[in-house]
């Protein structure tokens, strides 16, 4: 492969060389010719008209300064005024020492002295330059966010940790600032008005940043950020941005989080700094009245606690401090209810915090890519109990796993499974894979594949807690599932709210209709339970039976039964 940089190195560049006398003008350009294609211009008039024609291609401009017509001082301030040419760096070729001081002011970047004695150190010097500048002009390309000229993340550290390390008297704060839902301003309105949002948004964060001595930067799509001095109170950045959103068209509400983390004599890393700030403003999500939140005590517990159980997981493990409940789960279409499965729940003794909800640590080993090792664990423990019942009662529990959005991108895991299944002499339908109903809302497509390929091999696919807030009637007519697991939250309130009946009563005629069976979870009372029987619902879980329990007492369920 062609190195990019070597590449550039061999292209002959080109030189601007600007002098009215002609015997310099040859002199530097007998000197250069053989690295450069040299080009030559007679007055600042000339020169500037060969720039203006060569500016693409120029690499290096060699200026006199005292010239007729126009004078080098009078192009360097042109240069320096005009965007297009300011970064073409600029070599004034002088003897007063007087000059070259003020044509460095005015954006020069080198001198060379007159006369032309040393050819070795002209060369030198313009290819130094030439290098410097290609140099930062590639620092410059990715400093800058394209679209709103703000610091990109990484510079805005660096130029961050550089102002700790220069005024580290100073009290600083860490803001992060995002919109909420900004993916759906971009579906609704469309890119452009997308980027509008954007361009406004950092243009109000810029000038409060530079207000406040500090500076802003664009991270991940909405995501924005500054680092500036302590400040009190944030209601004028929020008046400020509330304006600048509200002022792009008044048919559109814009909600922006703002998250503040207060330096002050910290010696936090820069980056867990903007962390800590960018959490506060993620538990503003649905409070639609609150637009500011601090990084405090409590949020420094919760990401404490967080980190821990990150941490503490992979112990937690392999000590067995991790344990498998099983609940219950019973026919009711005949007279007596009879026990038929079991779903599988993970539950966490930590030695120092006791029993752990799994609302704790679920959806952050989720967010973490942990679950997949959680997930696993339990499917070995449920596939283990239930060859062991087969051997101790002589009867088969099928068992349902959960089967989380990560492990869908596994592409190992209808091999973990298959193997799995076969070690412990099990059939594919003993197995149950739950599959949550986000799930197929998020990645329908490669989620689908995955679990045809499943249920190809008979496996049985349940789709659990339908109704938790994605349900629709055309995943119902469209999905590849066995059993629907109908979400406790349609179940608490059937027997004292006619509207939650008649919820749950149309989605058993759909189901009845498209023959799949229920699962009701949450059943806790015995109205429940009757209303549900009534309906024709197949199958219920809950306290009403039992809660989940381990290994050991599920099995006075399968002796009972016996």
């Amino acid at each position: 492969m062609l190195n990019k940089f070597n590449y550039i190195d061999d292209v002959k560049k080109t030189v601007l060389v600007v002098d009215d006398e002609y015997v310099n003008r040859e002199m530097l350009g007998a000197i250069l010719k053989e690295y450069y294609n040299i080009i030559y211009a007679e007055n600042g008039e000339e020169a500037l008209r060969l720039i203006r024609a060569n500016e693409k291609i120029l690499s290096c401009i060699l200026l006199d300064l005292l010239m007729p017509v126009m004078d080098g001082f009078k192009v360097l301030d042109i240069l320096n005024d005009d965007v297009r040419y300011r970064s073409i760096p600029v070599i004034v070729l002088t003897s007063e020492k007087q000059a070259e001081v003020e044509s460095l002011r005015r954006g020069a970047a080198d001198f060379i002295t007159k006369p032309y004695d040393t050819p070795e150190v002209i060369i030198a010097r313009v290819k130094r330059i030439i290098e410097l500048s290609e140099n930062r002009l590639v620092i410059q390309s990715t400093e800058r966010d394209e679209l709103t000229g703000l610091f990109t993340k990484s510079f805005f550290y660096e130029y961050a940790n550089l102002m700790d390390r220069y005024h580290g008297d100073r009290e600083m704060d860490a803001v992060s600032v995002n919109i909420d839902r900004f993916h759906l301003v971009n579906e609704i309105h469309g890119r452009d008005f997308g980027n509008k949002v954007l361009l406004s948004l950092s243009d109000a964060i810029k000038e409060y940043a530079h207000e406040n001595e500090g500076i802003a930067a664009r991270g991940d799509a909405d995501d924005f950020y500054m680092y500036l001095n302590h400040q009190d109170s944030y209601a004028k950045l929020e008046s400020r941005i509330n304006e600048a959103m509200g002022s792009l068209d008044k048919s559109v509400y814009i909600k922006v989080r703002i998250g503040i983390y207060s330096c002050l004599a910290e010696s936090q890393d820069m980056e867990n700094r903007f962390d800590r700030s960018r959490l506060a403003a993620n538990t503003l999500r649905g409070k639609f009245n609150q637009t500011i939140a601090y990084f405090d005590n409590d949020l420094q517990h919760k990401v404490f606690y967080s980190e821990r159980l990150i941490h503490d997981i992979h112990e937690g493990i392999a000590r067995k401090q991790f344990e498998v409940f099983f609940q219950p789960k019973y026919d009711i279409t005949d007279d007596k209810p009879h026990l038929k499965a079991a779903e599988a729940l993970i539950r966490w003794r930590h030695p120092e915090f006791g029993m752990i909800s799994p609302g704790d640590y679920i959806s952050l080993f989720e967010e973490n890519g942990l679950i997949q090792m959680l997930d696993q664990f339990v499917w070995h423990e449920a596939a283990a109990k239930i060859r062991y019942w087969r051997d101790k009662y002589g009867v088969t529990i099928p068992v349902s796993v959960n089967v989380s959005r990560i492990d869908i991108y596994d592409p190992e895991i209808e091999n973990k499974i298959d193997k799995l299944v076969d070690e412990c002499g099990l059939n594919p339908e003993d197995l149950h894979l739950e599959i949550t109903e986000s799930a197929y809302s998020d990645n329908a497509e490669q989620l689908i594949q995955v679990v045809e390929d499943f249920r190809s091999k008979g496996y049985l696919i349940e789709m659990d807690d339908f109704g938790a807030g994605y349900s629709s009637l055309n995943m119902l007519a469209n999905l590849p599932i066995d059993v629907l697991k109908l979400d406790m939250k349609f179940i608490q309130n059937i027997h004292t709210d006619g509207k939650a009946l008649r919820m749950v009563q149309l989605i058993m005629d759909i189901a009845n209709f498209l023959h799949v069976p229920v699962v009701a979870e949450g059943v806790e009372v015995e109205d429940q339970y009757r209303l549900l029987k009534r309906m024709g619902c197949q199958l219920i879980q809950g306290y009403y039976f039992s809660k989940p329990v381990p290994a050991g007492e599920f099995e006075e369920f399968i002796a009972k039964e016996q």
